[in-house]
């Protein structure tokens, strides 16, 4: 392992753990990110029991030309969020996320568009759970607002295994231009709501498809609830006044979409 002065942390981003570092790595191998790995950092009472995972960390190390750093345990921990990073850390930079076009639309095959715009989620942890629901769903890409959740990409990386750095993402200003942008290409819209909605297991999701789901406290902006082909919700198995979290309803409506482009 290459030893390296150790390093003050700067205006970058801190990713926790293998799964992380190994989803920064294959995110930028495919393409998919910009990013720059500026380090690693190995908490010294690791070393032995972490050999395998370095010795790949190693080989990226020549290849992207960054440093292995050992540091105390202390040091290690004072520079993470909590105590399950299993004594590893990636410092990056911050990745660029290209604004949504009709090229990034037609580059998927008509049969396979899935698109998802969230709305709304404030707490990175929850994008992140979100995120990984819809990657596992088999999604084409997801569309955020322009709100910067750059600085809270560790978090997001880690509570999503990954999934926020090998999905393809872009920024829209509008949701209802994503909508028409969408419409314009014959990929029906379908958004989660309550009023004037049909449930979401009689509703028509097949793909070509473009889903959007909002946030608990203030789901989907109007206009592009207006824009919509179908507005769906998700019914519950007995009376209950409270919403479900935007990450749950994500993943509910996500596999539901996977059931039925799965049915003969």
């Amino acid at each position: 392992m290459r030893e390296a002065d150790k390093l003050s942390i700067r205006e970058n981003l801190i990713f926790e753990g293998m799964t992380s570092i190994r989803a920064v790595i294959a995110a930028m191998e495919s393409g998919k990110s910009d990013r720059r790995i500026l380090r690693v950092l190995a908490a010294e009472s690791r070393i032995k029991a972490r050999a395998k995972e370095l010795s790949y960390i190693k080989a990226m190390s020549y290849k992207y030309d960054f440093p292995i750093v050992t540091l105390p345990d202390a040091e290690i921990d004072k520079m993470s969020l909590g105590a399950s990073h299993g004594g590893l850390l990636l410092e990056a930079t911050a990745r660029t996320i290209p604004t949504l076009s009709e090229e990034a639309v037609t580059a998927v095959p008509q049969s396979e568009r899935f698109f998802v715009m969230i709305e709304g989620i404030e707490d990175p942890y929850n994008f992140g759970y979100a995120l990984r629901s819809l990657y596992a769903a088999g999604i084409s890409a997801v569309i955020l607002s322009p709100r910067n959740w750059m600085s809270a990409a560790g978090i997001v990386c880690r509570a999503s295994a990954g999934a926020s750095e090998l999905c393809d993402t872009y920024i829209c200003d509008s949701p209802k231009a994503a909508a028409e942008l969408m419409k314009k290409h014959s990929v029906k819209v379908v958004c989660c709501d309550m009023k004037n909605s049909i449930s979401i297991y009689e509703a028509d999701l097949k793909k070509p498809l473009f889903l959007a789901v909002g946030g608990e406290k203030r789901g989907l902006a109007r206009d592009i609830l207006d824009a919509a082909d179908c507005v769906v919700r998700l019914d519950y198995g007995r009376d209950f006044p409270a919403a479900l979290s935007a990450a749950s309803a994500a993943s509910i409506a996500g596999f539901e979409v996977v059931r039925q482009n799965l049915a003969k």
